[in-house]
């Protein structure tokens, strides 16, 4: 495979040079303020696996400010990995804080979760203007079958991991229609999912480090 060949997707981008993308690669700061606002706030928190999907999102900024200016091939790839990643351990961390699940019984949930995420990808390809985020579509899917499974042990997390899965299909929106808003919006849209993926995600770790930190609730 050639890592140096050149990638073209969005309306932005006009020519191979670094700082063809201005507005897609300066957006990604909103991961790192994201990020940053997260680690302040689990302050002492004992809480590993939140710390370390702040951590992941600091990369996805990075990771998607090499690829919109680089934009090659090893630079999608630094930046699809780190996203992999955030859900990889976001699933583990859902399973063992919302199900309180063992380590193994939540990794094989995870493996489960991926598994049936991958196999709906075909089928949601043939959603209109899904295109490149065919792969992503699961994802929202993933969140609100969570939040309806908790609405009775967890109401509270219920209703905030829905409204995740609203904030995802936005971002997702911005994300798929960024080829067809060219003629109208030059720069594209795709700055847009950079937005408001990094407030989903942010509010993705908030909505666990709210569960987790919860008081008990009493048994009736």
């Amino acid at each position: 495979m050639d890592w140096t060949r050149p990638i073209n997707a969005y309306c932005e981008r006009l020519d191979a040079a670094y700082w063809a993308e201005p507005v897609n690669a300066v957006t990604n700061a909103a991961f790192i303020v994201a990020a940053f606002v997260m680690w302040r706030r689990l302050g002492d928190a004992p809480l590993p696996l939140a710390r370390l999907l702040v951590i992941v999102l600091g990369l996805i900024g990075v990771g998607s400010f090499l690829f919109h200016t680089h934009a090659q091939a090893w630079a999608a790839l630094a930046d699809v990995v780190p996203i992999l990643c955030f859900v990889l351990i976001y699933i583990y961390a859902a399973n063992r804080g919302f199900w309180r699940m063992g380590r193994l019984a939540a990794l094989f949930g995870t493996g489960v979760a991926v598994a049936l995420s991958v196999a709906l990808v075909p089928l949601l390809a043939l959603i209109p203007l899904a295109g490149g985020s065919a792969a992503y579509l699961p994802l929202p899917l993933l969140i609100a079958g969570y939040g309806l499974a908790l609405r009775v042990r967890a109401p509270r997390t219920a209703r905030d991991l829905l409204l995740g899965a609203g904030l995802l299909v936005a971002s997702l929106t911005m994300r798929s229609i960024d080829g067809l808003s060219c003629a109208l919006i030059p720069i594209g849209t795709h700055f847009g999912w950079h937005l408001l993926n990094a407030l989903m995600l942010g509010w993705m770790i908030e909505l666990y480090r709210r569960h987790m930190l919860a008081p008990p609730v009493p048994r009736r």
